[in-house]
């Protein structure tokens, strides 16, 4: 479990399905088996050198991260520790568990920040797109300033602080990143959607007067 607050960078390396990362950071601490967030995808610390790791990466996830992507050079991707319990939980919950892809459809400079707009790839995920939601984009726990067309296209305004400190300073227009849905935004579709299985009078998932009275909702 991760919170989208990055804690460092560092430079990529793809060899085969194993991945290089060297970490830009010297106060950047992990053990073998830790569990960090690349870029937004979870993935395990398979091997410590002097200052890089490897991971290894399975088909699905080089299937749907950018993991998969091919790079003319080193790509710098966002990391972050799995979180403990002590920590502060200063984004949102983040699973590490990419959803879909994302396409880059804009990047303005405003005054005292910067405007970047999102094409989710599969529209299937636009429904979890609601105004000052959370939304992570490669690893980066951000709040959703406006969205159009149902979510499919939205806009997150970044600040300065979180602009020079990710891999966000280095996009460009038509680049693919990693996003995940707010997970409890799913827990609820889940619960509200889902066919109750513990009630077989159930007709209808339809959210009404007669069944929040049903369900021990008392006004």
């Amino acid at each position: 479990m991760f919170t989208g607050i990055i804690q460092s960078t560092g430079n990529l390396k793809n060899e085969g399905d194993t991945s290089i990362i060297e970490v830009l950071d010297n106060n950047f601490e992990m053990n073998i088996g830790d569990s960090i967030a690349v870029d937004g995808i979870c993935l395990t610390v398979k091997e410590i050198y002097q200052n890089s790791f490897s991971v290894d990466v399975s088909e699905e996830t080089l299937k749907k991260t950018t993991l998969g992507k091919n790079y003319s050079s080193r790509k710098i991707v966002n990391l972050e520790p799995a979180l403990r319990i002590s920590d502060r939980l200063g984004g949102h919950i983040v699973s590490g568990h990419v959803d879909g892809l994302g396409e880059v459809v804009g990047i303005e400079k405003l005054d005292k920040s910067w405007l970047l707009s999102v094409k989710w790839q599969n529209p299937t995920y636009s429904k979890y797109i609601v105004n000052k939601g959370s939304i992570c984009v490669n690893g980066i726990s951000l709040t959703i300033a406006s969205h159009k067309n149902d979510g499919e296209i939205f806009s997150i305004a970044i600040i300065p602080h979180t602009w020079i400190n990710t891999n966000l300073q280095f996009l460009s227009q038509g680049q693919i990143v990693n996003l995940e849905a707010d997970a409890l935004i799913k827990y609820v579709e889940k619960l509200l959607f889902s066919k109750d299985k513990n009630n077989l009078n159930s007709k209808s998932n339809e959210i009404t007067p007669a069944w929040l009275k049903e369900n021990g909702w008392n006004n």
